[in-house]
């Protein structure tokens, strides 16, 4: 057990989807996982295990913002031995490349967070996701019939939900980051420093250009098509 997921040892399986909301994790284990069972809801941040197609998964509550999403990361990875993180999660799209409910599968990470500045002692570190994840959740996406497109591309994982100075994303967006979000940069980070594999997965919840929105029960409960591409991508062989 540990600090902040109170699961005993062998209760989460090696495979782990990562939603930042645990309501949606809750809905993911209800409507995708067989025999899901509840092994953590310490401060609320839900966590549960069942099997797809019998391979046994996770889906774990990670929270909003590298700091809270590096906490659960942490503890999966040393606590757990969960060798595969999945994040499945919303973005807020910065360009009109990219329409509403469109999925981002995250080759890398750009950040204007301080976190990694820290780590790596003020040098720029490109976190990247792992190929062979990246790869079948392309291959996964390409098989199923889909109604929203699928892009591959640059993330920017943002510390500030409400910035300040959005100008600032400009030339993020003329050098390909398509979408912004809070967790990503730190994942593929942990996941390199533990020598494990991880991915993100996001769902075009929210438009920065064209304004257009979700609400939080659709946030949580309608993006099924990420779930299916993630789940495909973390249990193939």
């Amino acid at each position: 057990m540990s600090t902040h997921i109170a699961a005993a040892p062998g209760q989460i399986a090696p495979v782990v989807l990562f939603p930042g909301d645990p309501l949606r994790a809750k809905w993911i284990a209800e409507n995708f996982l067989d025999d899901a069972e509840l092994y953590s809801e310490v401060r609320g941040m839900l966590g549960f295990t069942g099997t797809w197609r019998g391979h046994r998964v996770s889906v774990q509550g990670s929270g909003m913002g590298q700091p809270s999403m590096s906490i659960y990361a942490n503890e999966l990875f040393r606590e757990y031995d969960v060798q595969t993180i999945v994040r499945v999660g919303s973005c807020g799209a910065l360009t009109e490349k990219v329409g509403m409910r469109d999925i981002i599968i995250a080759n890398g990470a750009c950040t204007d967070s301080g976190i990694n500045r820290i780590r790596f002692h003020g040098q720029d570190y490109a976190p990247v996701a792992d190929f062979s994840l990246l790869r079948r959740a392309v291959e996964a996406s390409e098989r199923m019939d889909l109604e929203h497109a699928v892009h591959v591309g640059l993330l920017f994982s943002g510390d500030q939900f409400y910035n300040t100075r959005p100008e600032l994303t400009d030339p993020l967006v003329q050098h390909g980051a398509l979408a912004v979000e809070m967790e990503t940069s730190a994942l593929y980070t942990l996941a390199a420093f533990f020598g494990r594999r991880a991915l993100s997965i996001c769902t075009v919840s929210d438009h920065l250009v064209t304004h257009e929105e979700t609400t939080s029960l659709e946030r949580e409960q309608s993006f099924g098509d990420m779930v299916r591409i993630a789940l495909e991508a973390a249990t193939a062989a």
